[in-house]
């Protein structure tokens, strides 16, 4: 009620992601230096992948893409939600609190659509190598990046105009730490059985088809490499796959568990919990995941801090 008093009627209260301050320090100062590794490593990545012509490549397109939307995604929400906590300051206008969620949706949904892509790239070059130059050139890679940023928008714009048209009688404090749709709809003061139900249907297409499509296709990936003669190739290529496998278990797994429930199996606290592994840790995985670990990547850093370091000695 305390800051009911002190907002119009039309502003949200971010209610945050901790209760005691003292947690809040210490969690707010370990989710600020994850915030700075992961705009660091991911803007490293995109200036990397610019200048490198090696990494001009159809993965390494897609990848700065990844780089781009995972930069945005932190930025629409870790510098607010450490600002409310540092100032005591919890509003949200309706226009911040719009913005934030047609944001938040576009990038979650163009990175679902993104990572499948990607798995696509890796099924065609390591499956079928003689054929990939025809499945992955630079048009189909430029169709799919733009694809997946424009089926993000139209998709984000429809749920952020159907949440935002809901009216909310009672309290309009939002127990999470962002203007998060599943936590916004616990608000409303009318019936979201029909949207829910055409949300579902939107999950199925940005998170149960993509991650089904990339486990189809390290499966394949998969079976393709138990059949070849060198062991190193074979370890290499079992690696790369554990560790993909694995950012998009941390990365779909709580997403569609979040989307994908019903309002009243939903609690604030597990929401919370689950939305950390979507928006602040996954982005800070992807460029050590799918490039900082490859051959190729390191000796363009490489090369580039030489070159770097050779300039300025001159």
């Amino acid at each position: 009620m305390g800051y009911e008093n002190h907002t119009s009627s039309s502003d949200f209260i971010l209610l945050g992601l901790f209760s005691s301050s003292q947690t809040s320090l210490i969690f707010l100062s370990f989710i600020f230096i994850i915030f700075i590794i992961t705009i660091t490593e991911n803007t490293m990545m995109i200036i990397l992948i610019h200048r490198e012509s090696r990494l001009h490549t159809p993965m390494y397109f897609l990848l700065s893409h990844l780089s781009f939307m995972d930069i945005l995604h932190t930025s629409n929400i870790v510098p607010k939600m450490i600002t409310d906590s540092l100032s005591g300051s919890k509003t949200i206008s309706f226009a911040a609190c719009g913005l934030q969620i047609f944001l938040s949706l576009t990038l979650l949904g163009g990175e679902c659509l993104l990572l499948a892509a990607m798995s696509y790239d890796r099924y065609a070059a390591i499956c079928h190598p003689l054929r990939y130059p025809m499945l992955m050139n630079d048009y189909v890679s430029v169709l799919m990046a733009g694809g997946a940023w424009f089926v993000g928008i139209i998709n984000s714009i429809v749920h952020t105009a159907y949440t935002l048209h809901f009216p909310f009688c009672g309290s309009r404090a939002i127990d999470h730490f962002f203007c998060e749709v599943p936590a916004m709809l616990v608000l409303s003061c009318v019936d979201t059985t029909h949207y829910e139900q055409a949300a579902y249907a939107s999950g199925i297409i940005f998170l149960f088809i993509p991650s089904s499509l990339i486990c189809a296709s390290y499966v394949q990936i998969l079976i393709t490499v138990l059949q070849m003669k060198s062991k190193e190739a074979r370890k290499k290529s079992f690696s790369t796959c554990f560790f993909h496998m694995i950012v998009v278990i941390m990365y779909y797994g709580p997403f569609i568990f979040t989307y994908m429930r019903p309002k009243k199996y939903h609690i604030p606290g597990q929401d919370k919990l689950l939305a950390i592994f979507y928006t602040i840790l996954t982005p800070s995985f992807n460029p050590i995941i799918y490039s900082i670990r490859n051959k190729d990547v390191l000796d363009a850093m490489k090369n580039m801090l030489r070159s770097n370091f050779l300039h300025k000695m001159l």
